[in-house]
């Protein structure tokens, strides 16, 4: 049989690579020195035309079968490695392969770790494969082999995203079954309590780091998660209430919202979360890049949430970050601050005092059982709250201390 390549090949140069040749013992010239993970088959890394490929040796059978779950995976927009082609007929007593775009920015868990691993970094990486997980699950597919080493870890605008890199076992359903999505999570303990292990023979794991403990911890992190992302939510209009509870429970798992999107049916709509996980200064990045204001982390994450759930609420999904994020500035931000009585509004800087109102405007929804709205919270803060704040501008001083000055 004369030697193919299916899919869909947008570099006529891959043609030309030495296919008769074993994969392992390619020359370096058509190579690329990139960090692998551990893997059961062979796999090297091409550049051609400035694309990075990843080249995985495998059985026609599963080339075939894998290439098609990653297009399957792709067309569900999961997180998983783009696939370009498989190649068949090579020499004879040669396998298959499968060609894959090298995924930018991205790293095996055993590159992260490149040094004794950090336990607030391990919580991320968890983190993130529990996201990766749950998604999967949401589009039907069953892993078959959840592992780190499966997985690439990207750290990207302060967003820790984890992406499948082999669907070798993977099997796509209309709907995963309660059976198939138990197994994944047993499958998954006992992979991450071995590479655990591995990693604390090596010297690489922290010693507060305890692999069992690590391997139970993905599995409650998971059902958590799950639990939340699935949990029943019919509502008749956004009500920003129900968006920002959705988004407090979120939070206390530890996880912050990608998208927010409502699903309509016939007068009523599901609200749906898409969690991801985030690095430090994170929030503070991204609101100065939308708005210019510049505040503290915590002030940032609830400006944020806010922000996002004014693009739900008015059906802005679809639009812009930036045009939204101008919207929620000069029709609920500034408004807010400018409701505040002019005397008042040195008591607090613009972004901690708009952080607070939110606060108000929840505690107020809690006890009402619905969203208050900002007009109502905005005036019981001022009345009840803003007006037994001291001044912060005016516990400033108004002249270095003359210790600390060295006059």
């Amino acid at each position: 049989m004369p030697l193919q390549i299916t899919g869909a090949l947008g570099d006529p140069d891959l043609i030309r690579l030495p296919w008769e040749v074993p994969l392992a013992d390619w020359p370096q010239r058509h190579l690329v020195d990139l960090p692998r993970g551990i893997s059961r088959h062979v796999v090297r890394f091409a550049r051609l035309s400035g694309k990075v490929y990843a080249i995985k040796e495998i059985s026609e059978r599963y080339a075939k079968r894998e290439y098609q779950l990653l297009w399957d995976l792709a067309r569900l927009d999961a997180p998983s490695v783009e696939p370009v082609a498989y190649v068949t007929g090579r020499e004879e007593g040669l396998d298959a392969a499968l060609i894959t775009r090298h995924l930018q920015y991205s790293l095996p868990y055993r590159a992260v770790m490149s040094g004794t691993l950090r336990p607030d970094t391990l919580t991320r990486l968890l983190d993130a494969l529990a996201v990766l997980l749950v998604r999967l699950h949401l589009n039907g597919f069953y892993w078959g082999d959840c592992s780190l080493s499966n997985t690439l870890f990207r750290r990207d605008a302060g967003a820790f995203a984890a992406y499948l890199v082999d669907a070798e076992t993977g099997e796509m359903h209309p709907m995963i079954s309660e059976g198939q999505r138990l197994g994944d999570i047993d499958t998954a303990h006992t992979n991450i309590f071995g590479e655990m292990l591995d990693l604390e023979a090596g010297g690489l794991l922290h010693p507060s780091i305890d692999p069992m403990e690590t391997a139970e911890d993905i599995v409650a992190r998971y059902h958590r998660l799950w639990n939340e992302i699935n949990e029943s939510e019919i509502i008749e209009e956004v009500d920003w209430h129900r968006v920002e509870q959705r988004i407090r429970r979120l939070n206390l798992l530890g996880f912050d919202v990608a998208e927010m999107m409502v699903r309509r049916k016939v007068g009523t709509g599901r609200l749906i979360v898409r969690p991801k996980v985030v690095d430090a200064g994170h929030h503070q990045r991204r609101l100065l890049r939308l708005t210019g204001l510049d505040v503290e982390e915590n002030q940032a994450r609830r400006l944020l949430n806010d922000l996002d759930g004014f693009r739900v609420a008015k059906g802005l999904r679809h639009e812009d970050e930036a045009i939204v994020a101008h919207r929620w500035l000069a029709e609920v931000f500034q408004p807010t601050v400018e409701a505040i009585p002019v005397e008042l509004r040195g008591k607090l800087e613009p972004a901690q005092l708009f952080h607070e109102l939110l606060d108000h405007r929840w505690f107020l929804s809690e006890q009402e059982g619905a969203d208050v709205g900002l007009p109502a919270a905005v005036k019981s803060y001022v009345d009840n709250v803003l007006v037994h704040k001291p001044d912060e501008q005016a516990l400033l001083p108004d002249e270095p201390d003359e210790e600390l000055s060295g006059r």
